[in-house]
């Protein structure tokens, strides 16, 4: 599906005034979106939906069984009604069209989004060990994930999926894509080596963003397995309760591997991973870093990369809120993660200004609309 606009303005720039922008929000990605993208020459891999009596689900090189995505786009509904198996023709449409999307987060007071992929979907993408195939559903997702940004770029921003089967592959991607205005920084599902751990032959893929002011952004965590038909979790599902264990480990490794000394302008956001921890772990870094400190070489306490390179979204964390001086006001971003379950669609504002009754207005605005505007380019 190929999206056009009339509405963008040719230098990008907007007389737009932001309240309210989520700073972590998804598509649901079309049914024909890599099938009309992709090279015949993969076939059956390509990513495709097949229907089934209990739904549409979809069929990704790799992963057994289909991938529902029913509750990838449940927000508003009632809790009861929520189902992992839909047909896209019973779901608000604004997951895949832009037109539509602008009149749903209008009805919510929304006035911009940063827009991530469908979580289990991209990990089917992170996690292919085809360096083409894995190439060739990257682009395909960039391209058209672009296209929908692009329809109005006073909206939307678009964060096109970082490759890591190399960091050649990573650089050259940041190099086709990361001029467009509709780019915002990059989703990164792993470091661009494949691993889980940054390696100094991904130092010029990060500079590469950092010389483009565009931030790598790692949602809830890193993935490099295929993603699983079946929740094997054992904590409940749709908690939350331990989503922002997934950010510590890549936090602590992008800090001890010395990348931010190297690459000193890099931002780092973790999306739907709350903030209310960062005191805790900021404490408990710098503690072991002190006892420990001849083993590693920092010219600085863990804690001052925490501040000066770490940015953290929350969709509900008052407790965060509460501390927020502890965590850095500049570094707390708003975020609705529309159109999943987790949102408040499509009440956004009572539960925005509830969680930060007492706040000054200028604080409210960076953690409600400025900070991501100083990121991600909203408003230039």
């Amino acid at each position: 599906m190929t999206i056009t606009s009339d509405a963008t303005r040719a230098d990008g720039k907007t007389g737009r005034s932001y309240l309210l922008i989520s700073g972590d929000s998804h598509v649901n990605e079309p049914a024909d979106l890599w099938t009309t993208r992709m090279p015949k020459k993969f076939g059956d891999r390509i990513p495709h939906v097949e229907r089934t009596d209990q739904g549409d689900g979809w069929i990704f090189d790799g992963v057994e069984g289909l991938l529902p995505f029913g509750l990838n786009c449940c927000a508003g509904q009632e809790p009861q009604l929520r189902q992992a198996w839909v047909r896209y023709e019973d779901v608000r449409p604004g997951g895949w069209d832009p037109a539509a999307r602008i009149k749903e987060i209008d009805k919510a007071g929304v006035d911009a989004e940063v827009l991530y992929p469908t979580p289990r979907f991209s990990h089917a993408l992170f996690a292919q060990k085809d360096p083409d195939l894995h190439l060739a559903m990257v682009q395909a997702y960039n391209d058209w994930l672009g296209e929908y940004a692009d329809y109005d770029l006073e909206r939307f921003r678009a964060l096109p999926i970082l490759p890591n089967r190399g960091p050649e592959m990573a650089v050259a991607e940041i190099e086709r894509v990361g001029g467009r205005k509709s780019t915002g920084g990059f989703c990164m599902g792993a470091f661009p080596s494949g691993t889980l751990v940054p390696k100094p032959e991904d130092d010029p893929v990060f500079a590469a963003l950092a010389e483009r002011n565009l931030s790598v952004n790692i949602h809830v965590s890193l993935a490099i397995n295929m993603p699983g038909t079946v929740n094997t979790n054992v904590l409940p599902a749709g908690t939350g309760s331990a989503r922002f264990v997934g950010a510590s480990d890549p936090l602590t490794h992008m800090i001890f591997s010395g990348l931010f000394d190297r690459i000193p302008d890099l931002n780092v956001v973790f999306g739907e991973v709350d903030c209310g921890w960062v005191p805790y772990y900021k404490e408990q870094i710098d503690d072991g870093f002190l006892r420990y400190r001849f083993r590693y070489d920092l010219p600085r306490l863990p804690s001052e990369y925490v501040e000066r390179h770490a940015h953290f979204t929350y969709v509900t964390d008052r407790y965060g809120i509460d501390n927020r001086y502890r965590i850095g006001v500049e570094r707390i971003i708003w975020s609705s993660d529309y159109p999943h379950g987790n949102s408040n669609y499509p009440d956004a504002w009572p539960a925005v200004l509830a969680s930060l009754s007492g706040v000054p207005a200028d604080e409210r605005h960076m953690i409600c609309a400025g900070n991501a505007m100083r990121l991600y380019g909203f408003g230039r």
